[in-house]
């Protein structure tokens, strides 16, 4: 195992100029902030969906999610917490997380290092089609908590790790 196979990725997914949309990428960019540095993780976003997520995601043994849904089940503000497996209990899907397990299979098949473990973070948003890089009111309020949620899921991973390895 390489010391890559080691890392963890967190993949914030959206597009900033559709309003809520932009959700995981602002929760990748205060991830970042906070994460400068760290040995074991990288965070990464992009605007990109489907096969191209493979190219993201290759070589990490676990891998976290951030994206917008809108699914009006559930207020503006929810958080979704799922594993791929997970999502087919969803109403609806966001076009950038729909398939990962797809990406996942496709991944092994080809016989590349794709992640072990995989979990979403998925955010209920009002508004996922305004042309504005300004979000919700809601939803930049439910960020920091989206952003808790995460940070807390990488440290019940890296203690994993370390129950791993040790």
């Amino acid at each position: 195992m390489t010391d890559q196979d080691n890392r963890i990725l967190v993949l914030g997914l959206g597009n900033d100029i559709l309003c809520d949309d932009g959700v995981g990428l602002q929760a990748a960019r205060e991830l970042e902030r906070r994460l400068a540095g760290h040995p074991r993780v990288d965070v990464r976003e992009t605007t990109e969906m489907g096969l191209s997520l493979l190219d993201h995601i290759i070589g990490y043994q676990d891998l976290v999610i951030v994206d917008s849904i809108q699914t009006k089940q559930v207020p503006p503000g929810h958080i979704f917490e799922l594993e791929p497996a997970g999502l087919k209990v969803l109403p609806r899907k966001s076009p950038h997380f729909f398939g990962v397990g797809e990406i996942l299979t496709l991944g092994r098949n080809l016989k590349l290092t794709v992640p072990t473990r995989v979990k979403i973070f998925a955010i209920e948003v009002s508004d996922p089609f305004t042309i504005t890089e300004q979000m919700t009111p809601v939803i930049q309020a439910a960020l920091p908590g989206l952003v808790g949620r995460v940070l807390a899921e990488l440290v019940r991973l890296e203690s994993s790790q370390i129950r791993m390895s040790g």
